[in-house]
């Protein structure tokens, strides 16, 4: 099921996908971003690390490698990920995540 139009109205980030691989819509706090993302194409996620992060599988399936241990996250799982903790992903097309970041300044909001 898509997002639903308000939340797909909400501003997109500025994240170092083309538009046609990754949709994204976010909501931003002084305490933290909210994101909304929707996958089109499978897409693999280099392993990197930053702030904290917590998300949850909306629809799709994401092979996870948080700390050097992979788990298959599918509708309805969570991953949470500690601050400076180097992870990455192979996300499939259709794929649904909502991510809550602890730096309000992960991702710039495109004007």
């Amino acid at each position: 099921m898509p997002y639903p139009d308000f939340i797909t109205a909400f501003p997109s980030i500025d994240v170092p996908f083309p538009d046609d691989v990754v949709q994204t819509a976010v909501v931003r706090s002084d305490n933290g971003l909210v994101a909304f993302f929707t996958f089109l194409k499978d897409m693999e996620l280099p392993p990197h690390s930053h702030g904290a992060q917590w998300g949850t599988v909306v629809e799709g399936q994401i092979e996870f490698t948080i700390g050097g241990e992979t788990k298959i996250y599918r509708p309805g799982d969570s991953y949470s990920i500690p601050a400076g903790v180097e992870h990455g992903a192979l996300i499939k097309s259709g794929t649904r995540v909502i991510d809550v970041f602890e730096e309000a300044d992960r991702y710039l909001i495109k004007q």
